[in-house]
């Protein structure tokens, strides 16, 4: 998808939803999700035997027959290397689902680590008329025509903006609107001059045109921007190219926290008083504030508050922390259950509403679909101080029209 196609973060603030998406969300902080069987081997007999009496046994293509809940497929790797990641996404769904003691919707598990297409299709044969996930983009470009042709919409959790539309609709961060939040921040600040160090590749392509779009937005002058294919040798060389203009008021460091950290001492010494910005990487790393090399850096996120109390409950029920992510897959289903109140059991899904100008409410905050099927998300700036992160600019309540 072309960069014009993102959603810009608003300036305008309405204050309408404020009180209610923070209730939604403090109340709700879970019917568990149903488990597909696999059918074994089956022999034919040696000889031709009388079929069996007729029993309605109640399951539909191996799951149960369900006509008071509407179906929803959960697209997500629950082995291979991501399986950590699918599989809080999926316990996160269950706790959605107790919280909001619905009895309208029917969640069902589907592995993606074993095909995406093939999950799809299973799902879709089994009764789905709404499929949350999958995860990856590659898998959502393998589900989608799938979906597309019998008609049921995608609410996925990838980040590439690039696989929304066309019945798609894109939950995960986009790393465009956090850059457009943190420049403005920074403008707000004082900050008129900026470079940025991103990484080669597709997101760095994007985070680079986000980042000269939203400091020519903020009246500001990109002095230097360089790219990177990897760390090592190759980054250090990009590293020399940006401070051979230094000084700068604030450079955009595009890459993960880890990255981010190992560029930040040159950084800083080029630069004496710069401002490091973070990308929607930085807060889905774990313990990002005990980077002590990013002291005073800024960076965009979904806001905090909620999801620290949804992490609080996840552990209390499966033992263990959830991945930041897991928070997507808590969020798609309020939504669904949202929607689901004027959802027919038995009929298809009412797409129209996923565009619904108000927004929704969940524990990242307030956000809408827009045109594009990109979530547009109302953002906070949190600032890393003293072995943690501190919130320096509240993420808007509502949006303007």
């Amino acid at each position: 998808m072309a960069e014009g196609m993102t959603v810009r973060q608003p300036r305008t603030i309405a204050r309408g939803l404020i009180a209610r998406w923070t209730a939604i969300g403090a109340a709700m902080l879970m019917s568990a999700c149903s488990t597909v069987v696999p059918r074994g081997p089956i022999t034919a007999p040696d000889r031709p035997v009388a079929p069996p009496p007729s029993v309605d046994t109640g399951i539909d293509r191996g799951i149960p027959r369900d006509t008071q809940r509407n179906r929803v497929a959960l697209l997500v790797p629950l082995s291979g290397t991501n399986a950590g990641i699918g599989r809080s996404i999926a316990n996160a769904t269950i706790l959605a689902v107790l919280d909001t003691k619905t009895e309208k919707v029917r969640i069902t598990n589907y592995d993606t680590a074993t095909g995406a297409e093939a999950a799809a299709r299973r799902a879709i044969a089994e009764g789905a008329q709404l499929i949350l996930g999958p995860l990856l983009s590659e898998d959502v470009r393998a589900v989608a025509p799938v979906a597309k042709a019998a008609g049921v919409p995608v609410i996925a959790f990838s980040n590439d903006v690039g696989v929304a539309g066309n019945g798609v609709y894109l939950l995960g961060y986009a790393p465009t609107q956090s850059i457009d939040r943190v420049v403005d921040f920074a403008g707000t600040r004082g900050i008129t001059t900026f470079a940025a160090l991103v990484p080669n590749g597709l997101y760095g392509q994007r985070s680079s045109t986000a980042f000269l779009r939203a400091v020519e937005d903020a009246g500001g002058q990109v002095v230097s921007l360089q790219t990177y294919p990897a760390a090592g040798a190759a980054m250090t060389g990009a590293i020399a190219r940006l401070n051979a203009k230094a000084p700068y008021g604030a450079v955009l460091l595009a890459g993960g926290g880890a990255t981010a950290a190992g560029a930040a001492p040159a950084i800083k010494r080029a630069s004496p008083g710069v401002h490091l910005l973070g990308t929607e990487l930085w807060n889905s790393e774990t313990g990002i504030g005990k980077r002590t090399a990013l002291e005073g850096a800024w960076f965009a996120s979904v806001p905090d508050a909620l999801y620290r109390q949804f992490a609080v409950k996840y552990r209390g029920r499966f033992g263990t922390a959830p991945y930041r992510l897991a928070s997507l897959g808590y969020d798609s289903v309020l939504l669904t259950v949202r929607i689901g109140r004027d959802w027919p059991v038995g009929r298809g899904f009412p797409e129209q509403r996923l565009r619904d100008k108000d927004g929704f409410a969940g524990i990242d905050g307030a956000f809408r679909f827009g045109s594009d099927g990109v979530a547009e998300r109302a953002l906070e700036v949190q600032e890393i101080r003293g072995g943690t992160t501190v919130l320096v600019s509240p993420a808007p309540a509502d949006f303007g029209r």
